[in-house]
This record gives C-alpha cells, sequence and structure tokens, in this order.
C-alpha cells in the first residue's frame, strides 16, 4: 500500500532493487516533501495536500456537486461537469444547473467567480462525467448524450443553446459514465464502458461463467470514435474504435505525437468469485492490475477474457473463461499495457502534461486520479491519490511516482475519505487542477520552487506486487477485567432471539474480512455505516426485508441482484463461499448493530 517504497513494474521493466533496498528507502526521509503552508514560497497553501518540493496547491473551489472531470479554457476559465444518482446514494443534487464554471481573475489561486449553467434536476438532467474544450465549443456528456455550448468571449458562461454531438450513449449496468477527449483532428474518442464486473452468466457471482461469445462487447466495453465537429450522431456498434477495455475513464492525448493514452479499470472479485482458482485470499487485493494502455484503431486489450497479473507481467486467461491463474492462452494475442499499478486503486482521470510550467522531469508525462479502492478489503485501501508516470515515446519511463497524497484524510476508504480525486486538467498557465466528487472540492497545484526543492527526493509508487498487509480490522483486545467480553469488539451488542454473544462475536469477524473471506466492509464500510457502494446497516431502515433476524439472513444468502438505490449488487453470501453458520452470525452482528438497547 502506502508503506513499501518498491518501484512499481511495468511491461519492459528494468531490474528491480531487491526487497531489502525498498525498506531502507522508505525509511529515509524525504526530503523537502510536505504540504508546508508555512513555507514562504507556498503562502495560502491551504490545501492539506503532500506534494514533492517545490510545489504549492491551493482549494481553488469548495463545495460544488460531485466534481467528476474538468477542463480549461485558453483564458483560464476552470468547467466541471459533476454527477448525480447512484453514484452518490442518490443523494440532493447541487442547486443550479449540473456544469459549473470557475475564474480566478485575481490571480490568488482561488476562484472567486462561480457560475452554473446547463441542464437541471427539473429540466429531467444528472449531470455527467465527461467534459471538454474543442474549437471555441464547450462538450459535456449529460445522460445518455455529449452535447456542445458555443464559447463566448466576452463571458465564462457559454452560450444558452446547446446542440447534440451524440446521443443514445448506454446508461445500464456498472459504469454508466462517458468521460471522453478530443484530439487536434477533431476526432471524439468516448469511453463507453462495461455493463459487468466480468460478463458473466450471473453478474459478480460465485463460479457463474463467462457468456461465450461475450455479446456485451457489441455495444460495451470499449472506446467509440465520432467527429466532434458534427451534430446528430447516433451510438451504433458502427463506430466502435477498440475493445477489451472495461472502464477507460482517463485519457491522455499527446498533441505533438499524436498518442491516445487511456487507463484501464481492472475487473473485480477474482479471490471472491473463483477461491478454486485465485487461492490466496491476498490476491482479492493485489489482483489485477490497473493499468495505461496506448490506444490503437481496432486494438483488442483483452476483457473479458483476460485480466493483467503484475506477478507474471501479462495478461492471464480469466476463470471466467477457463483460466486457471497461470494460462495466457489466447491471451497473449491481446494488447499488453504500456505501464500498470497496484490493483483496485481506480483511475478516474489521466492527463498528459504538455506546458513548461512545471519541471522538465514531469513534462510529457502521465498525471494519473486514482479514485481509490473498495474492493481490497479486508486489507487496507489504496490509491486515492495523483500519480506521476513518465513516458519513453510508447513505453513507461521509470517508476511511478506518488505526486499528491492526502485527499482522503485519515480513513482512506470509500465512505469515509474526505476528498477523492476523480478528474485532472492543464492550465495554460501550467498549473495541474484536481477535481474530487465527495465534497465538490477543486484543487489547483503549481510549481514555486525554492531551495529545498534542487535534488529533493521522489516517492515511489508501491509495486504492484507488494503485499497488501494485514487485515485492516482492528483485532479484538483481550479480556479484562471481570467481564468474559471485556475489550471486545462486540462487548456492549446484545443478541437478536435465537442467537448468542458468541454467534454476534463471529459475526463481527465476519462482516470484517477475518473469516469467511467475505468483503461486507468494501461497500458497507469498516463501520457499516454505508458509502457509495452500498447502505447503512445501523439505522434500522431496511430495503430487502423486514429487518429481523431472519430476514437479514435471508437477504444475505440470496444477496441483491438489482439494488434499488445502491450501484453496486450484492451476490449471494457477499459472494463468499460463507457456511450457514457464518450466515446467522453476521445476520446476527447486523441485527445487534441496529437493536443498541436490547436486552440481552
Amino acid at each position: 500500500m502506502h508503506t513499501n517504497g518498491s518501484q512499481n513494474r511495468f511491461i519492459h521493466p528494468a531490474a528491480l532493487a531487491g526487497a531489502a533496498y525498498c525498506a531502507i528507502f522508505l525509511a529515509l526521509p524525504t526530503v523537502g516533501r510536505a504540504a508546508d503552508a508555512a513555507s514562504s514560497n507556498c503562502a495560502g497553501d491551504d490545501s492539506g495536500l503532500t506534494l514533492p518540493a517545490g510545489f504549492c496547491a491551493t482549494i481553488f473551489a469548495d463545495g460544488i456537486g460531485h466534481a467528476r472531470h474538468l477542463a480549461v479554457s485558453d483564458s483560464g476559465v476552470v468547467y466541471v461537469n459533476t454527477w448525480s444518482g447512484r453514484y452518490y446514494g442518490n443523494d440532493t443534487p447541487h442547486a443550479g444547473g449540473f456544469l459549473v464554471a470557475l475564474q480566478d481573475p485575481g490571480g490568488s489561486g482561488k476562484a472567486s467567480v462561480d457560475e452554473r449553467f446547463g441542464a437541471t434536476v427539473q429540466s429531467g438532467g444528472a449531470g455527467g462525467t465527461g467534459i471538454g474544450i474543442y474549437k471555441g465549443w464547450l462538450y459535456a456528456e449529460l445522460n445518455d448524450k455529449i452535447v456542445k455550448y458555443p464559447l463566448k468571449k466576452d463571458s465564462i458562461l457559454p452560450g444558452d443553446a446547446s446542440q447534440v454531438v451524440v446521443s443514445g450513449l448506454p446508461l445500464s449496468g456498472d459504469h454508466p459514465m462517458h468521460p471522453f477527449a478530443i484530439d487536434a483532428n477533431g476526432d471524439l474518442y468516448v469511453d463507453v464502458a462495461s455493463a459487468t464486473n466480468s460478463c458473466q452468466e450471473k453478474n459478480r457471482t460465485l463460479k457463474s461463467p463467462g457468456i461465450q461469445p461475450c455479446k456485451e462487447l457489441e455495444t460495451r466495453g470499449g472506446v467509440w470514435r465520432y467527429d466532434a465537429k458534427k451534430i446528430n450522431q447516433v451510438f451504433s456498434p458502427a463506430q466502435r474504435y477498440a475493445t477489451g477495455i472495461r472502464n477507460a475513464e482517463g485519457f491522455g492525448i499527446d498533441a505533438i505525437g499524436h498518442r491516445i493514452f487511456v487507463t484501464q479499470h481492472g475487473r473485480d472479485q477474482l479471490h471472491t468469485n473463483w477461491p478454486d482458482v485465485i487461492k490466496d485470499p491476498e490476491q482479492e487485493a493485489t489482483l489485477p492490475s490497473e493499468e495505461v494502455l496506448l490506444l490503437k484503431q481496432g486494438g483488442d486489450y483483452g476483457w473479458p477474457m483476460c485480466y493483467h497479473d503484475p506477478f507474471q507481467q501479462a495478461l492471464i486467461l480469466a476463470p471466467e473463461y477457463g483460466g486457471d491463474g497461470k494460462t495466457a492462452g489466447l491471451c497473449a494475442q491481446k494488447i499488453a499495457p504500456t505501464a500498470y499499478f497496484p490493483a483496485h486503486w481506480a483511475p478516474n482521470g489521466m492527463v498528459l502534461y504538455n506546458q513548461k510550467q512545471f519541471p522538465a522531469h514531469y513534462q510529457q508525462g502521465l498525471f494519473i486520479a486514482f479514485h481509490g479502492s473498495w474492493n481490497r478489503a479486508p486489507y487496507a485501501q489504496g490509491g486515492y491519490n495523483v500519480v506521476y508516470q513518465g513516458l519513453s515515446g510508447d513505453k513507461a519511463s521509470g517508476k511511478c511516482e506518488i505526486f499528491a497524497d492526502g485527499f482522503a484524510g485519515a480513513d482512506k476508504s470509500p465512505g469515509k475519505a474526505a476528498h477523492r480525486p476523480s478528474g485532472l486538467a492543464v492550465g495554460p498557465d501550467g498549473a495541474l487542477y484536481v477535481s474530487d466528487d465527495v465534497a465538490g472540492r477543486i484543487y489547483r497545484i503549481v510549481y514555486r520552487g525554492g531551495a529545498d526543492a534542487a535534488g529533493a527526493r521522489t516517492v515511489a509508487c508501491p509495486s504492484a506486487t507488494d503485499s497488501p498487509g494485514p487485515i485492516a480490522a482492528a483485532a479484538a483486545k483481550p479480556p479484562e477485567g471481570t467481564h468474559p467480553d471485556a475489550g471486545s469488539a462486540t462487548a456492549g451488542l446484545s443478541a437478536p432471539p435465537g442467537a448468542t454473544p458468541a454467534m454476534v462475536a463471529l459475526g463481527d469477524r465476519v462482516y470484517h474480512g477475518q473469516v469467511g473471506g467475505a468483503t461486507c466492509t468494501g461497500c458497507h464500510g469498516s463501520d457499516a455505516k454505508g458509502s457509495p457502494l452500498g447502505p447503512d446497516l445501523t439505522t434500522n431502515k431496511w430495503l430487502w426485508s423486514n429487518g429481523s433476524y431472519a430476514g437479514i439472513a435471508a437477504t444475505i444468502a440470496g444477496g441483491v441482484a438489482q439494488p434499488k438505490r445502491y450501484r453496486s449488487p450484492m451476490p449471494a453470501m457477499g459472494g463468499a463461499q460463507l457456511s450457514s453458520d457464518q450466515v446467522m452470525a453476521v445476520s446476527a452482528y447486523i441485527w445487534a448493530l441496529n437493536h443498541p438497547g436490547a436486552s440481552p
């Protein structure tokens, strides 16, 4: 995770230093690396971020809604697309339009102008992720469309009349977002991500085989190309540009070399759904890699038949399609990644840095916003940072570096992270902007230099093959005092009728992944108070049962294939191989969380 300084690995890696060297490297101080608001070069740095020496950050804007991707005009206006819906627990969207225009006319590093425009909830809008600027037009994802607005020279707000560029984009399934990028020729590349995790007959379900052939690939799981200059284009399979990409949320375009890089969100639940094939529980947190891909017309990058294994440094045949965890099979013919990173970090945004404000080391390389994991549970989560990856032509150059960290705050988890990086954009002055889709914060990062910046050490990413570390749930304390359960995590909880305190204690361990291999905390949080992926389990409000002990057990045993309000389906038994006793125990634990005043 974040406590190992060994190098990230790539398809053609240089020889890596040994583990002992990595341990020594971590023990050394990261010279000059701090969010030092007191530094004379960083006056006004209120970001709370940890950055390389010489870099400073300000909170450019805050509280603007679930800020996804962003773009910056030639005049320095920052445009942001915000989103609503099941990804955010169907909370109340920000008032006004989903699109936001931000401006800092005084050069303070903070936007003093904040205007909203575009579709609203009242007009049927739900916002979106994708946004971009091309030839005097602002492009934005809106529901199932990409629309464009004419920019005006005398106003930060574009013209009111929008035009539909593409309509009919798929909105169903696991990944309804449509990030996009526009190259110098006006080609519009749109991510049409997969509707499922791995194209199983039953999505995210224990030992469910993959559909053959995966018909989903006809309309999902790839990148589509359109003409940004045309209007009223309609989505169809005919415009598919590349396939086998589960979710390409981040785009990095090289306007000079005409290269297009995209991120790949690796699939989830390899060990959970295939424990007989992927046998080591740690591999739920270490497989598969997150990836950066060089986009090629007609390219096939392997999903759902293949996943990238950082230990074997190769694309491996997925268990859904007969894989044994070791064999490449047909995956040897797919296109391997340019670079790869630790599992489940969730690369949501990417930009190729093409300005001169940052030192030469950061020029013509990729900045990647890792939104942060959930599928590493019950181990500690990872990501929630911005990473820099150097390039040499079409290949990764050198080690991946942690560029900006501290977004999440004290708890790197989906339900408790204060902020999660989602989008990246570079301004005409070379500043790097980062969006946060939890609290709607926009960060602005610039280079100020200074004596402490010269020769400052960079911080290597953890290796994609590092151990995930110990189980993150707090270990139960030994009994103390006169109460035989004193010090245990469930000492103050009462068992439901028909259960015992010992069952509640076992249920606590099942819930936190210490027994049975379930990943409950990934969706519901370590404290069971919910996240964007799953509901709060402590409020005695129930979507799928009456909240009785038996009702909770039936829901866990049967799963929730089609959630009513949340985006993550729950497979039967939580996707694990729980015994009936373990199901009843975790049900007793959930019941107890909701009845704190019940009589023992």
